[in-house]
C-alpha cells in the first residue's frame, strides 16, 4: 500500500514486535501497547485457514478456529519475548530489565465474561518480579491492581491506577 505499512498480519505484527524491541533496547522508551486485532474486529486470518471473522470465531472459544486465532497472537508474544531476551543489556538482557504482559479481552467468550482475565508476564522487572517461572493464580484480584503493582515496581510513583485499590504479590 501507498503508506508503506505491510499489508499481511504475519509481517506487519513482527514489524510492530521489532519495533517495540528496537525502543526497548535504545531505551527510547520501557512502556508500549500492542493490539494485534480487536476481539470485536470482523479481521479475518486466512493464513489460519479461518473461515469467519475474529469476533465471530470468539463467540466459540472452544472452537479450532479461535484456537489457531489465540495461538497467532501467543506466537507474536513469545516473539517480542525472545526479540528481548536476545538483546544484551547490562548484566542480562532486555528482558531481564522489562515486564511484558500478554493478556486477551476475555476469560470466557462465549460468556462475554472478562473476570478472571488470564494474562502471562515474563521479564524479570530489573529483580522486581518475585514469582519467577510459576503458575500465579489471583481469582480475587483486578487487572487494575496488577498494573498499579508493575507501575510502581518500574519506578512509576503513583498510588493508584484505574479502579486499583491495592498492589498485589507478584
Amino acid at each position: 500500500p501507498a503508506s508503506g505499512l505491510p499489508e499481511d498480519l504475519r509481517e506487519h505484527a513482527k514489524l510492530m514486535c521489532d519495533i517495540i524491541a528496537i525502543a526497548f533496547q535504545t531505551n527510547k522508551t520501557r512502556v508500549a501497547s500492542l493490539i494485534i486485532s480487536r476481539d470485536l474486529s470482523a479481521m479475518y486470518y486466512p493464513f489460519l485457514d479461518v473461515k469467519e471473522g475474529h469476533h465471530a470465531s470468539s463467540h466459540d472459544n472452544a472452537s479450532d478456529s479461535y484456537e489457531r486465532i489465540a495461538n497467532f497472537h501467543v506466537s507474536q508474544y513469545a516473539y517480542l519475548a525472545s526479540k528481548l531476551d536476545s538483546m544484551k543489556e547490562g548484566d542480562g538482557t532486555v528482558l531481564d530489565h522489562s515486564i511484558v504482559i500478554y493478556g486477551s479481552a476475555m476469560s470466557n467468550a462465549n460468556d462475554h465474561t472478562h473476570h478472571p482475565l488470564p494474562l502471562v508476564l515474563v521479564g524479570g522487572g530489573t529483580g522486581q518480579l518475585k514469582k519467577l517461572g510459576q503458575h500465579v493464580s489471583m481469582p480475587d484480584e483486578t487487572m487494575a491492581n496488577l498494573l498499579l503493582t508493575v507501575a510502581q515496581r518500574t519506578g512509576a510513583n503513583i498510588t493508584s491506577f484505574g479502579k486499583s485499590t491495592h498492589t498485589v504479590d507478584i
